[in-house]
């Protein structure tokens, strides 16, 4: 009688035991989707009369990105609707723009702030990759 108890003790124990494991393991961050969100990687694109550096950048899709746009001389737009992109880049200063591309394929960015005789030219390119 005794012996039973001391192993229903056990077995109960034990029991307990594996079943806190699966809940504090369930529970658990999932450490590269939690980095990718806390930390997502940060492109620098500048703006000047006619032009965007760099002219062309790469993303994946799914993944989240950071655009940080400058403007070294006036205000700029930065525009694509199908990667749902539409903000301005004020005169000497920063702006950060969160994109997470869902769809695969050749983006244009244009600048839609008029900005002289060479506007018409002021586009880059943004490839999404699977």
């Amino acid at each position: 009688m005794k012996t039973t108890m001391f192993r229903n003790k056990v077995f109960n124990t034990a029991f307990f035991a594996a079943a806190c494991g699966i809940v504090l393991a369930a529970g658990a961050p999932k450490t590269n989707l939690a980095s990718a969100e806390v930390n997502p990687k940060v492109i620098e694109i500048t703006a000047k009369k006619f032009e965007f550096t760099p002219t062309e950048i790469t993303l994946k899709k799914g993944e989240p990105v950071i655009l940080r746009l400058t403007s070294s001389d006036r205000v700029h737009g930065f525009m694509s609707k199908p990667l749902k992109i539409d903000t301005d880049i004020p005169n000497d200063s920063t702006k950060d723009v969160s994109v997470t591309p869902d769809t695969a394929g050749n983006f244009t960015v244009i600048c839609d702030h008029y900005c002289g005789t060479g506007h018409g030219n002021m586009k880059m390119k943004i490839t999404v990759v699977e």
